[in-house]
């Protein structure tokens, strides 16, 4: 049984941080890397950044790169999204996606949401012009 649960979104003003979390807990010790997606209005959903298991690699989306940053603590089986100097496109519901399944050769990062086993319910992003 895996749970993943988002948290942290709220209101902000452009130019504004906010750091939203996401907390997966599984009954096994397994290793899984983590996704961040995200969908705005009318839009479609969209990669935002990838964190692999031992933080060795991560990947960013173009709309998000040198702005927002992601980050794990295992220990607390936690992933962060650090978002910095935010636009009022980047106001969207967040999700947080875990890979469980074994990494295929020549794949360091995972883009597509059918690459993930569990999502979760999301949180709320919104940015005021």
């Amino acid at each position: 049984q895996v749970q993943v649960v988002e948290s942290g979104g709220r209101m902000v003003q452009t130019g504004e941080s906010l750091r939203v979390s996401c907390v997966v807990s599984r009954r096994t010790a397994a290793t899984f890397d983590v996704g961040w997606f995200r969908r705005g209005p009318g839009k479609e959903r969209e990669f935002v950044a990838f964190i692999d298991y031992s933080s060795e690699t991560t990947h960013y989306g173009d709309s998000v790169k040198g702005r927002f940053s992601i980050s794990r603590d295992n220990a607390k089986n936690t992933v962060y999204l650090q978002m910095n100097t935010l636009k009022p496109e980047d106001t969207a519901n967040y999700y947080c996606a875990a890979r469980f399944r074994p990494r295929q050769s020549g794949r360091p990062w995972y883009l597509n949401n059918d690459e993930y086993d569990y999502w979760g319910q999301g949180t709320q992003v919104t940015v005021s012009s």
